[in-house]
């Protein structure tokens, strides 16, 4: 870039805990270990220095399930019968340990069948009151619909200053 060389690596680690394939797999366990775990680490080496961002994506971690029909997306279930913040804030310490400082980034649906989803999710963000966590939902169907991804901008925008930190 711009006549410079420099080592770029990609790298992305699977959990082993709570693998599977989606609608079958969803939430959390009692261990706060969410579905469908992955890390992605970007590297950067260049004239002997390094830099390095770590982004992880993973099911909405709590309770839930998706249990597959015949229905093209099957409507999701939010468990009533436990604790939803017992694993909740086991996911979230696990996380602040390995990595820092969190900021989530929630793309679902703000309408129809997601829509509790994402409500449970912020309600219990601010419920734990953790500063090491900050939450931004985006509608990215909604935003992005019809090949807008300049739309995409809103987004980043929200995001700047922590992206800046």
């Amino acid at each position: 870039i711009n006549g410079k060389c420099f080592d770029w690596l990609l790298v992305s680690r699977r959990s082993c805990f709570r693998a599977g394939v989606r609608y079958y797999v969803r939430g959390i366990d009692s261990e706060g270990h969410a579905a469908n775990f992955v890390e992605t680490e970007q590297i950067v080496h260049y004239k002997g220095s390094k830099a390095s961002f770590v982004q992880t994506r993973g099911s909405i971690p709590f309770f839930w399930s998706q249990r597959p029909n015949l229905k093209y997306k099957p409507k999701p279930q939010i468990s009533k019968s436990v604790n939803h913040m017992d694993g909740f804030q086991r996911h979230f310490d696990s996380q602040i340990i390995s990595y820092g400082k969190q900021m989530i980034v929630n793309l679902v649906n703000q309408k129809g069948s997601e829509k509790p989803l994402e409500q449970t999710f912020a309600k219990m963000v601010n419920s734990m009151a953790n500063g090491m966590v900050r939450y931004v939902a985006f509608d990215f169907h909604k935003e992005c619909s019809r090949m807008r991804w300049d739309r995409l901008q809103i987004l980043m925008d929200q995001l700047a200053e922590q992206q800046d930190e």
